[in-house]
């Protein structure tokens, strides 16, 4: 077997392991052993890519293997990872690790939650590998069909509206994004769902014209792209914690993922005409997230729209169809994926003592809850990009390589979306403010605990992870550096 299917399997065992667990202590179990297996796959492939490329291996992709799955239409069971890949594998991995501990108290219908959980991580770890395109959405779809169940049942608020509406825009994004993978398929001429073969060889100019922004919006959907994006912050903010934190950690990178690897790698000319009509939009995402994020009160809602600004702006850094601008777009993932896991899993950890996500209702928690609080602190200051941490160094290089178009078009949104930076500071330093200092608002709140062990566990190991990108960020740069030279080989053909 392929090890890269690995990546697959364990999360399929971890759910024949649920089916046949008879209480709480081995559904958790079966849980930490399989995420602890995935992020140590994870680290082991970070290592033996990185051998690779110091050996002067410069394949395109790297650890492929390929088996028909339907020889009439040429659609193969196709894996194969380069730099890019390899770090979002590392995240989910991560994400779904940290997730597990921030579920460990979970006591509704734990088996079926995170049978539901596994499978939506099958979906994230698969789509990551896929170099076909039929199978890149095969697990595209079996990573959006879990979030219904998940928000619906184990939601809060409005679940059942927020789980719907999800599910009904996210579906309308897949069905843009079929017509769109099929429209490749048939006008490539190449008769294959192979993204390389197709990349080899030449999607008319007409077609990738009309191609292009069905498989753009199709993924953009996802990744919140402005007037899209309204699913999001219903969604985040009515899901359990984990699967907040998997879902604004992990699922909303397929979208911008999605566009960089199919949308610009596979129809450059489109990329090059098209741009602009993305670069306002996705321009109006960073800046409409990031004011409307200072108007709300409720914890989650404050997030849900950052992430909105933030994603936005991994969109926005694709569209400016540079490498440096590219490098950004992808630590931007990286970053945003792992303190907004973070900003997810404390806001769960503080709602589950103060059972209130309302600003206006807390206050003076440093004082009762220090290490949430300082936790809490730490994920504001990465998100508002401080040096050190890594959002200072994804946001620095998505606006420097944004700026280095020299045309007023260019530099006015990339001016419009760095002030994105200032709106940021303010929210997050607002919220800590808030909640964290002063007087000690419910004099209830004054018996509340601080973090256990497991969410210890948790919020330390995103942390270190934040610190780690921020402090060294070469060899992660470096890495999607190779990876980007053929896409950017394409588009400037």
């Amino acid at each position: 077997m392929n090890f890269l299917s690995l990546f697959v399997l364990v999360p399929v065992l971890m759910m024949v392991g649920l089916f046949l667990s008879k209480n709480l202590r081995q559904i958790r179990l079966v849980m930490v052993t399989g995420a602890s297996l995935l992020l140590a796959l994870s680290a082991g492939l970070v290592f033996a890519y990185l051998g690779e490329r110091a050996a002067g291996n410069t394949a395109e992709m790297l650890f492929t293997a390929r088996c028909s799955w339907y020889a009439p239409l040429n659609i193969h069971y196709s894996v194969g990872v380069d730099g890019i890949s390899v770090a979002m594998l590392l995240l989910s991995s991560i994400i779904v690790f940290t997730g597990v501990f921030a579920s460990w108290k979970m006591e509704f219908l734990e088996k079926e939650f995170f049978l539901w959980f596994s499978l939506l991580s099958t979906g994230v770890f698969g789509f990551f590998i896929s170099i076909d395109l039929f199978t890149m959405f095969m697990y595209y779809e079996i990573a959006l069909i879990p979030m219904y169940l998940l928000i619906g049942i184990w939601g809060s608020g409005r679940k059942e509206y927020s789980a719907m509406k999800l599910t009904l825009m996210l579906m309308a994004g897949s069905a843009l994004l079929l017509l769109g993978i099929l429209g490749i398929y048939f006008l490539s001429g190449e008769s294959s769902m192979d993204l390389l073969e197709i990349a080899r060889g030449h999607i008319p100019e007409q077609a990738q014209h009309w191609l292009f922004p069905l498989v753009f919006v199709g993924f953009g959907v996802l990744g919140a792209l402005f007037p899209f994006h309204t699913w999001s912050p219903d969604g985040h903010a009515s899901a359990p914690t984990a699967v907040s934190m998997l879902h604004a950690g992990v699922l909303m990178k397929l979208g911008g993922y999605g566009c960089f690897r199919v949308a610009i790698y596979l129809m450059p000319e489109a990329a090059h005409d098209l741009s602009w009509i993305f670069i306002i939009l996705t321009g109006i995402s960073v800046i409409y997230g990031a004011y409307s994020a200072i108007v709300q009160t409720d914890l989650k809602y404050i997030n849900a729209y950052s992430s909105v600004s933030h994603c936005g702006l991994v969109l926005f850094a694709i569209l400016m169809l540079n490498q440096t601008a590219m490098n950004g777009a992808i630590l931007q993932m990286l970053s945003h994926g792992l303190m907004t896991a973070l900003f997810f899993a404390l806001i769960g950890m503080i709602y589950g003592r103060t059972h209130t996500r309302d600003i206006r209702e807390m206050g003076g928690l440093m004082k009762v809850m220090p290490f949430l609080g300082v936790c809490y602190v730490i994920a504001g200051l990465a998100s508002l990009g401080l040096p050190g941490l890594s959002g200072f160094v994804a946001e620095m290089t998505v606006f420097v390589g944004a700026f280095l178009h020299e045309d007023t078009f260019h530099r006015v949104f990339t001016i419009l979306a760095c002030t994105s930076i200032v709106i940021t500071a303010v929210y997050i330093l607002r919220v800590v403010g808030k909640i964290l200092h002063g007087p000690v608002t419910d004099r209830h709140h004054l018996a509340l605990s601080d973090a256990n062990w497991y969410e210890r566990t948790s919020t330390i190991v995103l942390i270190l992870a934040i610190a780690g990108i921020g402090l060294y960020p070469l060899w992660l740069s470096d890495m999607i550096n190779d990876s980007l030279l053929p896409v950017i080989q394409n588009v400037n053909l």
